[in-house]
């Protein structure tokens, strides 16, 4: 597995972006609507690597409560029926199986950590 980018939850997409870039030297690499989780997401990397920031907001989110902003660490699988078949043979929470996003090519899913904290696995070619 390949450890590809962590997302974080934020109050307003415009103000971190320019957060992010302004202060990091970071580069707005896409930014797009996901309209199935009603959310909005934004990728941000440096040129040093290939390892990313994502910024997510959710449209109908009111409470903000400290420790919500960690919204999921993301893992690159080269096989992901695989992957799910033996994380489900060692007892790891499967939270969403495998899907596509719309207007996306990579398969995705989702499990648990031992605290609860969403990891989601990408197919990667």
């Amino acid at each position: 597995m390949k450890l590809l980018h962590t997302s974080i939850t934020v109050k307003n997409m415009n103000e971190t972006i320019k957060f992010y870039t302004e202060n990091f030297g970071l580069k707005l690499v896409n930014r797009r609507e996901i309209p199935e989780n009603n959310a909005e997401i934004a990728f941000l990397e440096d040129d040093q690597t290939d390892y990313r920031i994502e910024l997510t907001f959710w449209c109908n989110k009111q409470d903000y409560s400290e420790g919500d902003q960690l919204d999921h660490l993301a893992l690159g699988v080269k096989d992901m029926d695989r992957s799910i078949a033996d994380l489900k043979r060692k007892g790891v929470k499967i939270a969403k199986e495998p899907y596509f996003l719309a207007n996306s090519l990579k398969r995705i899913a989702f499990i648990k950590d031992p605290n609860d904290i969403w990891i989601e696995l990408i197919q990667q070619e």
